[in-house]
């Protein structure tokens, strides 16, 4: 059991550590050589270019300037100048509305403390009932939660009056939030540029037709039911293997430019091995081998793109619709085409560079197969890993160590080393336990079939969610308990079980106060480093980069990584509203780390970050179920332990909080939801109109060509199928039907 001491070790370990990290950033920003890591977005803009400096050439690498070292956290009130509106247009309304989530980590906690830190702290301090509970471990610090108070003290109504409190005050944040987030997303969608995604629809499980193909088939349908607004259309070819081959010739070429590079400075000419990794197998020129494999992937792929155009199979069932106005693409995406509701389903197309095409090729009737078979396996990855996790953390302190090695109990029972394990070691052994969670994740996010990677980052976000909710949080509190105190468990009678894991519960705080420092605090500080895309752009500058283009291609600007963050926030915010009744101590932990995410995020998103997409804040009603979700766990939580500690009605006076705010979440849902799913006809129109009259000869067709053509066919001869409905006022569809049950198809196409 981590005690006061402790957790002032793990504190001070990971605030220098922290601030070291923090110090080694101030330092290498200012590096000119180093210009192109920490500003990459300004680079990207054509804003900022590499610095030039007249002297020595030194002070081409390294800033000789001892005044900028003074003003080192310059960046600081920096991150925060940049105003909300500015920031939106400088990194898109996606950005903006994730860095608010760790704003309202701030405007729910911080409340939260003052309250608890004023009200509970107080009353828990002076309850003195843990020194009565026989075979229990605890420290001072426990002294500080809900377990300090004697079962049946009218003291606890102190905590059910709080818990009302921090519960009303969370309804109000979510609220005014929700609302300034729609508000902003109906803004942002409405003075946004033209977009290719404003007037395109993607088009699902087309039926077959044994007399058109699937180009002419869609032609034909949406010509016959949409004839006043259809403008063009893009099939979907399932190119995965000619992209693979495309990504493959890429790295081969980069392979040709490091060694073509290298001859050019040695002028001696470079070998490799064709083996495994290059470690095994004949010893070739490396210029001539790589030279080889590119001709030969080049034909392949030559082979392999005239085949995707001209088979047919290589066409999926499915294209993007385009048409001559939002307000015809808003009634296509939000309306049932046909009678038959399983085929012609119609979406908002993702914008192009959120399209995941390799999903694309995945048959429709497929998707909910494969849904269903990653839920059984996320199930089962959840079960399988709480037993190792749960076991891993029983381990992560003094007695589980001695245990299982008792050769290190001279050395463990050194009180600075004590210290240092008790107060790091836990937190850490969690940390690295999850590293390749967010991989797996993803893997079978991509397996489900979802067409956009915005789809993607969310449905991993769930995911992720639901692993450290069950495993991290449930896991650490409820199995952890179990193997810390089986001896205990074993010699009380099953009655006394819940009141023992009632007390233990508020004691995991010290656990999830290391957790938060070495995942929270030491994790954002590696995060404002870039340390390894640092020492990825130095790797390329040497051995690839020959033109400032290449040195444009080297800049990995990264982006926010939305999968693994948002849920990380969301538990951090959990933590808070379970323990700001139970264990307020937590809380002053939980307030640094969002101060200070708030801070390193601002600067990455002006400075650094790229967007992968822009969803407009989609995702907002996610993160505001999640929170809901984390509230109704804490309320359940506090009306489980309050039952373990003998207080007269205490069930009955918290079982409205649920209720509440399951009903909260319901108006939340019905109140704004809507915005979040649907584009408003009216300003649809609204927007059409000002389009025209301001651009009156806008060629929308050539605008929409090429934006939903598959990667692989960009910058190429694309040859496009002629279309059959080129004269808008021909009231007479062309057909190449043929049988009778499909010529009367007419205005029923594919019903």
């Amino acid at each position: 059991m981590a005690t006061l001491q402790d957790i002032t070790v793990s504190v001070a370990i990971n605030l220098l550590s922290a601030f070291a990290f923090l110090v080694a950033f101030a330092i290498l920003r200012l590096q000119p050589i180093n210009d192109r890591v920490f500003f990459p977005k300004w680079y990207r803009k054509g804003i900022r270019s590499s610095p030039t400096r007249s002297g020595a050439f030194v002070s081409k690498f390294v800033n000789l300037d001892w005044r900028t070292y003074i003003k080192f956290l310059n960046w600081m009130p920096a991150a925060l100048r940049m105003p909300e509106p500015e920031l939106i247009d400088h990194a898109g309304l996606d950005s903006v509305v994730y860095i608010r989530i760790y704003l309202l980590g701030l405007k729910i906690t911080v409340p939260l403390a003052v309250l608890a830190f004023s009200v509970l702290v107080p009353v828990n301090w002076t309850g003195g009932t843990l020194e009565h509970i026989k075979n229990l471990t605890f420290s001072d610090i426990d002294k500080l939660s809900i377990s300090n108070i004697p079962d049946g003290s009218k003291r606890l109504w102190a905590h059910i009056t709080m818990s009302y409190v921090f519960t009303l005050w969370t309804f109000y944040v979510l609220y005014t939030e929700y609302k300034a987030v729609a508000a902003m997303r109906l803004r942002f969608l409405a003075s946004e540029n033209r977009r290719p995604d404003q007037f395109t629809v993607l088009v699902r499980n087309v039926p077959p037709d044994p007399d058109e193909s699937v180009s002419e088939h869609v032609e034909h349908f949406f010509c016959v039911n949409h004839p006043d607004h259809y403008l063009t259309h893009q099939v979907v070819y399932n190119a995965n293997k000619l992209a693979t081959l495309v990504a493959k010739k890429t790295s081969l070429q980069n392979w040709y430019t490091y060694y073509h590079n290298k001859y050019e400075r040695t002028s001696k000419r470079p070998t490799k091995k064709t083996g495994f990794c290059g470690l095994l197998g004949s010893k070739v020129d490396a210029i001539d081998y790589y030279s080889s494999e590119i001709q030969k992937l080049s034909e392949a792929e030559a082979a392999e793109r005239e085949r995707v155009i001209n088979d047919p199979k290589a066409v999926v069932p499915a294209a993007f619709v385009s048409f001559k106005s939002r307000w015809a693409a808003a009634v296509c995406a939000q309306t049932q085409l046909c009678r038959n509701p399983t085929i012609w389903l119609t979406e908002w197309a993702p914008e192009p560079r959120d399209v995941y095409w390799n999903n694309l090729a995945i048959p429709y009737f497929e998707l909910s197969i494969r849904r269903l078979l990653m839920a059984v396996a996320l199930f089962f990855l959840i079960f399988f890993s709480m037993i190792p996790i749960a076991f891993v953390q029983s381990l992560a302190n003094i007695e589980g160590i001695e245990k299982v090695l008792p050769f290190l109990k001279p050395l463990i029972e050194v009180k600075s080393f004590k210290s240092v394990i008790q107060g790091f070691l836990p937190g850490i052994v969690l940390k690295i336990f999850l590293i390749i969670l967010p991989i797996i994740l993803m893997t079978m996010s991509k397996i489900e079939g979802f067409s956009s990677l915005s789809s993607l980052d969310r449905r991993s976000a769930g995911k992720y969610h639901l692993f450290i909710l069950v495993n991290v949080f449930l896991g650490s509190i409820i199995t952890g308990t179990a193997f810390q105190q089986l001896k205990s468990f074993l010699d009380q009678p099953p009655t006394e079980i819940p009141k023992t894991v009632g007390v233990s519960i508020p004691m995991k705080a010290t656990f999830f106060i290391t957790y938060v420092m070495v995942d929270g605090w030491a994790g954002i500080a590696a995060e404002i480093l870039r340390l390894v895309p640092l020492v990825i752009f130095h790797l390329k500058n040497t051995f690839l980069v020959k033109t400032e283009q290449d040195r444009e291609q080297a800049m990995d600007p990264g982006c926010l990584d939305f999968a693994t963050s948002e849920p990380r926030i969301q538990f951090y915010i959990l933590l808070g509203l379970v323990y700001s009744a139970i264990t307020p101590v937590l809380l002053p932990f939980i307030i640094i780390f969002f101060a200070f995410a708030y801070l390193v995020f601002r600067h990455q998103v002006i400075n650094v970050y790229d967007q992968r997409y822009e969803s407009g804040a989609s995702f907002w009603p996610d993160v505001h179920q999640r929170l809901i979700i984390g509230l109704i766990i804490s309320q359940l939580l506090l009306m489980g332990l309050l039952s373990t500690k003998k207080i007269d009605k205490s069930t009955i006076a918290l079982l409205p909080l649920p209720i509440l705010t399951i009903w909260f979440h319901r108006y939340c849902k019905g109140r704004f939801e809507s915005a979040f799913v649907k584009f408003p006809l009216q300003d649809a129109m609204i927007k059409d109109t000002l389009e025209h009259a301001t651009e009156p000869n806008l060629n929308l067709k050539a605008y929409l060509k090429d934006a939903y053509i598959h990667p692989v066919f960009k910058g190429t001869d694309f040859e496009r199928p002629q279309l059959i409905c080129e004269e808008e006022d021909n009231p007479l569809v062309p057909t190449k039907r043929t049988s009778k049950q499909n010529s009367e198809a007419g205005s029923t196409s594919g019903s």
